[in-house]
């Protein structure tokens, strides 16, 4: 399974999940860590946890690999899946880190464009 395959199955686990702010950056040319980080915000620490869980799942069902996972106990959980690092932070903890614009010479993906679900009300 390559990056591409395991980030749209993340990224529309966390749509279909609720997650708010999510974006996908390219960062292969930037970085040996890898090739896309996906990042979302929950909005409580319940949420955070239950969005880690359940895309921790989707992606097991489907057979990625789950290198390292870090911050379960914090309002940033980090799941590291070798191609794609997945960031659910808190709004706080978002805000304080501000990856997005750490990043932001990475190239940013269309999500319209990998959403499959969409979370029309």
């Amino acid at each position: 399974m390559d990056a591409l395959e395991i980030l749209k199955i993340a990224a529309n686990t966390l749509n279909e999940k609720k997650a708010r702010e999510l974006s996908a950056i390219k960062v292969a040319d930037l970085t040996v860590l890898a090739e896309y980080f996906l990042i979302c915000t929950a909005t409580s620490s319940t949420h955070v946890k239950a969005l880690c869980d359940e895309v921790e799942d989707k992606l097991a069902e489907a057979g990625a690999e789950l290198h390292h996972i870090e911050g379960r106990a914090t309002g940033w959980i980090v799941l590291d899946y070798g191609s794609l690092i997945i960031h659910i932070f808190s709004r706080d903890q978002r805000e304080f880190y501000g990856l997005d614009k750490m990043w932001s010479d990475g190239e940013a993906l269309d999500l319209n464009e990998i959403l499959t679900n969409s979370t029309e009300e």
